[in-house]
């Protein structure tokens, strides 16, 4: 009883704005206050007073069935609004049988006490039959109410509803075959059943808020340690026999206060503060989500987009090498001058389109490749054939090696070959691209020991910076400052590419130089296929 009406006062505390809390301490008060009676009329021996009790017995009961019905109203969404019928209609009956539980010889006409044996109400009948069809009928519509809610409701609050309706309805049960079925047949042996009623819907509903959190368990847990440690050690204060042990207890229950206060308030804090993390943290798990969704949407838009500008590339790159060719007639020297130009930009402009689509279809994890067994070496010579005139333009010295020497010697690997080409073609091509002057050397060696194959591009070009070199492989990354001045059209993407497509293969790529203008070294290493 005592810790019934703490419990309702701690959900009250909590937030005494919300509705679902206030209903939730007027229909625990009730109990309490029908609990207390109880204690009053099976414990008073004084005729007159037992008197009062019977009648404040009634009186209490008949609070419960409009309080529980206004508690399942708003329970488990506290915005439900009341109408005027709510309002004014739903407590005229419970105003009435209250006012006829008080009145003399209107309700309750005289109790009788036998020795030794239960107390005896004489009641009227009438009135008996119209508190029964209360009860009933206000916990019928009460449960009808909680049960539509349970059909509408999600999983959690389906499980929370379950629990409410399955205390109440027990301990309706109870209650009512004891406290109104005997009665009306004049047994009392039994009226103090309902109390057992009462715990067991309190513990249900109790474990409801526990495994659902409706309020805060925790805080509520500790309120409840505390209060119930301040009443133990208050009725030792009141059952102490001398003036030492009430004085130690006195100061004992202060101590208990002060400290039961600061440990409510730190709970308090923590919870507040978790509560705070957790919302965050869903915060952010939805900002994340959605930006995973932007991030697919911008490689699918890149993907779109540069499907849709090869085309055009490719048809001017077909033209412009026709008019070179001089398949469509002679042209002078300017116009062939101004088509070199535009071969050369779109050119650019459709490697620089394959980067950025090899990126999207590597963030969209469409990226596909058809692996055979192939000569590494041939597929080298074939770039260098095909990149021969970029680099004697750019008039480096060129070299490329193989080892072993032997022309008959194969490189086999297992490897996508279009995939594979345009990895070579792009450390090369970068090697003469970042290298104003001085040499480059490509090399090809076999190691049947280890059964590895290194390719490797080294040149004497502008170099790569030590804070640049653990981040070369990343997307938009250029070597140094002097790389992007002597490459002007370069996009950062290949070397990232180069990597994912490697990797892809389960090989390995990675660089190396000694700084800033002191040249650099590409290594990619393959394993060999037999």
């Amino acid at each position: 009883m005592l810790v019934n009406s703490i419990y309702g006062l701690i959900v009250y505390s909590r937030n005494r704005k919300d509705r679902i809390n206030f209903s939730f301490f007027i229909l625990t008060i009730s109990i309490s206050a029908w609990g207390l009676t109880m204690f009053g009329y099976r414990g008073f021996t004084d005729h007159d007073l037992v008197l009062w009790m019977s009648k404040l017995l009634y009186f209490t009961a008949i609070t419960i069935p409009t309080a529980f019905i206004y508690f399942t109203m708003v329970f488990p969404d506290s915005l439900v609004r009341f109408n005027n019928y709510h309002r004014y209609l739903v407590p005229l009956p419970m105003i009435f049988l209250c006012i006829a539980s008080i009145l003399p010889n209107a309700f309750i006409h005289d109790v009788i006490l036998y020795p030794n044996k239960e107390t005896f109400i004489v009641f009227s009948q009438t009135f008996h039959i119209l508190f029964g069809i209360y009860v009933v009928s206000y916990f019928s519509w009460a449960y009808l109410v909680i049960f539509k809610k349970f059909l509408k409701a999600t999983d959690v609050t389906k499980a929370q509803l379950g629990y409410v309706f399955i205390g109440t309805l027990s301990s309706t049960t109870i209650t009512l075959i004891t406290n109104m079925g005997l009665l009306y047949f004049g047994n009392f042996s039994f009226n103090w059943v309902g109390q057992i009623g009462i715990i067991i819907m309190i513990t249900l509903i109790f474990y409801s808020i526990l495994k659902f959190r409706l309020f805060n368990v925790k805080v509520i847990t500790t309120e409840l340690f505390i209060f119930a440690l301040w009443v133990f050690i208050l009725i030792r204060f009141f059952l102490s026999d001398t003036t030492q042990d009430k004085i130690i207890n006195a100061v004992l229950f202060i101590l208990i206060v002060l400290v039961g206060l600061l440990l409510i308030r730190s709970v308090i804090k923590e919870v507040k503060t978790r509560e705070k993390i957790e919302k965050l943290a869903g915060d952010l798990k939805k900002a994340n989500t959605r930006l995973l969704e932007l991030d697919k949407q911008k490689s699918e838009f890149v993907s779109f987009a540069t499907h849709q500008l090869r085309a055009p590339l490719t048809a001017m790159k077909g033209y412009t090498s026709l008019i070179l060719e001089g398949d469509l007639g002679a042209v002078n020297k300017e116009v062939r001058e101004a088509i070199t130009r535009i071969f050369d930009s779109s050119n650019t402009l459709a490697n620089i389109v394959d980067d950025y689509l090899n990126i999207s279809r590597i963030e969209l994890g469409t990226m596909k490749y058809s692996f055979e067994v192939l000569n590494m070496k041939d597929l080298v010579e074939h770039v260098i054939g095909e990149l021969k005139p970029n680099i004697e333009k750019s008039g480096l010295e060129f070299a490329f090696t193989s080892t072993p020497a032997n022309p008959q010697e194969r490189f086999m690997i297992h490897a996508d070959r279009d995939k594979f080409k345009q990895v070579i073609a792009n450390l090369i091509d970068n090697s003469v691209k970042y290298t104003p002057t001085g040499s480059l050397e490509v090399s090809l060696v076999k190691d049947t020991s280890t059964r590895k194959i290194t390719f490797s591009v080294k040149d004497t070009g502008v170099g790569i910076s030590p804070e640049v070199m653990p981040k070369l492989f990343a997307k938009f990354v250029r070597g140094t400052e002097a790389a992007s001045k002597q490459n002007i059209y370069g996009t950062g993407l290949g070397l990232f590419v180069a990597k994912e497509i490697v990797t892809a293969h389960k090989g390995r790529i990675w660089a190396e130089s000694d700084g800033d203008g002191k040249g650099s070294t590409f290594y990619l290493e393959m394993d060999m296929e037999v």
